[in-house]
């Protein structure tokens, strides 16, 4: 390979740069731009706006050329989107990340990142650019819809299960999965994205890298995106330590780092660790990234220049080229890079993977109060549907769905932000929404009056709008009000990337269409589509119902009216701490013991420092019952594990779904230790008087920590567990002693506990 054709299998190119404005592949475009070669086209799918067809056999055009038209015949790497579904027209539209972390079900993520494989294998995707595995620990952060909450643990089980679905048991079949944004992007100065991180070493490790530690070396996931902060002054995309000390030679990652999307550049325009372009390229290949996305900005001729200058030795380039070559074997390009388009539908879901969504959907969400009024019957005599998310459907999407994406993907183009070809005539189309307004019409009998009013804007107040829903809800029996933000990237957008928000409320005008609808005396059933946790504490005392919906995508409405209407009992936990107010940030269960109060007084001068609602809460319209908790051993000094075992039972009325959730604690360590960890969990299904045993088998090595020598050690000790409904609900609580000398951990580790379930004798 001559050095150009080298660099080339490190660049990327939108495949807007290879489009006519008809949408259609250009090839003297691609004569210029792919005469080396390529490493990956970004998003075929994504950023065409094509359908299915047209932008798989775009990508068949552009691996053709590639195959026929370059000296070295090297297929590329086709990658796109992938959060909460294929970022592509027809693709199933499931809930945000942060809805699925809500299910604490494993196989469900599973199941739904094995669905978005197949729709991204049938049209020639290769590469999904997540999960996203940052640990969240400021609501403010707008990014917090689109990871699976604040628990490492609870991350890295639903993270590898999301690895794992995604690539598969044979690559060739697969798509490599891209765990990102390496490291803490989660805890940014001020909830601010891209802002500094300010994390100590020890916590780094046991908190925020925990999850990316478990993706490498249990989920074995194949590519690793960095963050695009500092920490400590080193900004990910140039830190050697993490990326080359920690993540290659420690860990033993064998796949490929790719650069967030201009995230090299950066290290010259915003970090200014760099002088110039061509100092950013030397910089982020020393360091390890061997891609550059999702364009060619600065590993292009700067880096034969760089060679040539013999400022970097050719071996770096090389080690990069074998990297990516590596991956691309794996994926079985070099067999065959083409797709059958005969073979795909106008839409890529299926009924079954609509039903997926469905179950998604509903697995999701979260009953955070319920005064006795929640199931509602099906035969009410009225009710109102009020709220700027009641019959919105763009509002129901995360902000990596196709809609929402397309939506702030065309709207910075016209801005000036992007400088990219989009097809004459692109439309933001999406698979059938299904709007809570919809499904609760669909839903109540013939006789039942449902009115409807918007009440106002998410931003906005409109008095006439305000008066509407009032009059709306008088004629009513109960009113479900339909609050929260709106997903995307966009300055319409309240949540999702670079919409950062200092104050986690809702907005001024839907708290005043709140209060309105109050007066009237009507209870009120709140329903919140949202993509972080909202301090709502007036709020929540008032309403009579609140169910926490997050994101739910396509199939969201029908969900929550089955919620509504008893016809499915909810059974989501939050996966992540919601505060009272804005000024308790950071609130999260696993602090330090000095972390909770404030010394001797406990609470703020104005406010109480518990949160609003704790990490793994969660109602249910029955009721469950916790018994004969067992430790064995009690004292254990070369066993590898302990076993937990309880039995549960549902006392109440109707089927329902319970989380049974472990929590540690190590009583006295050498370094200080959180008053709690997850360390397990299983959710269940129990019918009316049913009782089962749970029996967790727990992995000494979960109670491993860094010393004051940052070594990973075991320490001998007494150990609390404690079984809950949530962090805070502990229903069974024991301890068992570890004995004997210090253990330092090597290399293995295990990382899980393993949750078995059996009829109660």
């Amino acid at each position: 390979m001559t050095l150009e054709e080298k660099i080339a299998q490190l660049q990327s190119l939108w495949i807007n740069e290879l489009l006519e404005e008809d949408g259609s592949f250009s090839k003297e475009k691609a004569k210029q731009l792919l005469k080396n070669g390529i490493g990956e086209i970004t998003r075929p799918a994504g950023a065409s706006c094509l359908t299915p067809v047209e932008f798989a056999k775009l990508g068949n055009e552009v691996q053709r050329f590639l195959v026929e038209e370059t000296r070295l015949h090297i297929p590329a790497i086709l990658h796109d989107e992938c959060l909460s579904g294929l970022m592509a027209r027809g693709a199933t539209i499931f809930p945000q990340i942060i809805g699925l972390a809500s299910s604490w079900d494993p196989d469900l993520v599973k199941d739904v990142a094995s669905e978005i494989r197949r729709q991204m294998r049938l049209v020639g995707i290769h590469q999904g650019l997540a999960p996203v595995l940052d640990v969240a620990r400021d609501p403010r952060w707008g990014r917090v819809e689109e990871t699976f909450g604040e628990d490492p643990y609870l991350i890295a089980v639903m993270g590898t299960h999301y690895i794992k679905g995604l690539q598969g048991d044979d690559l060739s079949q697969g798509v490599v999965a891209t765990a990102k944004h390496f490291v803490a992007h989660g805890f940014p100065e001020g909830g601010r994205n891209t802002a500094p991180v300010h994390v100590p070493l020890r916590e780094l490790r046991e908190i925020f890298a925990y999850p990316f530690e478990v993706a490498v070396k249990y989920a074995k996931v194949l590519s690793i995106m960095p963050a695009y902060h500092e920490i400590d002054g080193i900004p990910c995309h140039a830190s050697k330590w993490l990326l080359n000390d920690l993540l290659r030679n420690e860990w033993g990652f064998e796949g490929i780092i790719v650069s967030d999307y201009f995230g090299i550049s950066q290290l010259f325009e915003r970090h200014k660790v760099a002088k110039d372009k061509k100092e950013a390229a030397k910089l982020a290949l020393e360091a390890g990234i061997d891609i550059e996305l999702p364009s060619r900005e600065c590993y292009s001729n700067y880096l034969i220049e760089l060679v040539r200058e013999k400022i970097i030795p050719e071996k770096l380039i090389d080690l990069a080229v074998f990297r990516v070559l590596k991956v691309k074997s794996l994926l079985g390009l070099f067999d065959n890079p083409f797709i059958d388009v005969e073979k795909i539908p106008s839409n890529l879901e299926t009924p079954l993977s609509r039903e997926l969504a469905l179950r998604a959907a509903r697995e999701s969400i979260i009953l955070l109060k319920n005064n006795g009024i929640l199931p509602l019957p099906k035969d009410i005599e009225s009710l109102a549907v009020i709220g700027p998310n009641a019959d919105n459907w763009r509002n129901m999407l995360g902000d990596y769905s196709y809609p929402a994406h397309i939506e702030s993907f065309i709207d910075m183009n016209q801005r000036g932000l992007l400088k990219l070809t989009i097809p004459r005539g692109a439309t933001i189309e999406s698979v059938p929404i299904v709007t809570v307004l919809q499904a609760i019409k669909n839903k109540v009998s013939p006789e039942t009056k449902v009115y409807y009013a918007k009440g106002c804007e998410l931003t906005e107040r409109s008095e006439k709008l305000i008066q509407e829903a009032v009059e709306a809800a008088k004629k009513s029996k109960v009113v479900v009000l339909v609050l929260g933000e709106r997903a995307g990237l966009s300055l319409t957008d309240i949540s999702g990337e670079s919409r950062d928000r200092a104050d986690i409320g809702l907005t001024k005008p839907q708290e005043e269409l709140f209060e309105a609808i109050y007066e009237t005396g009507i209870p009120i059933v709140l329903v919140l589509i949202n993509g972080r946790p909202l301090s709502i504490a007036s709020i929540s005392e008032k309403a009579s119902a609140i169910i926490e919906a997050w994101y739910p995508g396509e199939e969201g409405g029908t969900a929550i009216a089955d919620v509504l209407f008893g016809d499915y009992n909810p059974g989501g936990k939050l996966p992540i701490t919601v505060p009272r107010t804005v000024g308790q940030i950071p609130v999260y269960y696993n602090q330090k013991p000095t972390g909770r109060y404030s010394h001797w007084w406990k609470d703020y001068v104005s406010e109480k420092a518990e949160p609003l609602y704790p990490f793994g809460y969660g109602l249910s319209y029955t009721e469950f019952e916790y018994s004969d908790l067992r430790i064995e051993p009690l004292e254990a000094l070369r066993e590898e594990e302990i076993k937990i075992s309880f039995k549960i039972k549902n006392i109440g009325k109707i089927l329902g779904d319970e989380v049974a959730q472990l929590y540690v604690c190590d009583e006295y360590a050498s370094v200080t230790r959180p008053v709690k960890q997850l360390v397990g969990f299983k959710r269940i299904s129990l019918k009316p008087d049913e009782e089962k045993t749970i029996t967790f088998v727990l992995p000494i090595d979960l109670l491993a920590f860094y010393d004051k020598d940052m070594k990973l050690v075991i320490e001998p000790g007494i150990f609390k567990v404690m079984i809950g409904s949530s962090s805070e609900d502990i229903r069974l609580s024991g301890e068992f002693k570890i004995i004997g000398d210090k253990r330092t951990l090597m290399k293995r580790r295990s990382f899980f506990s393993q949750a078995m379930v059996s009829e109660s004798k």
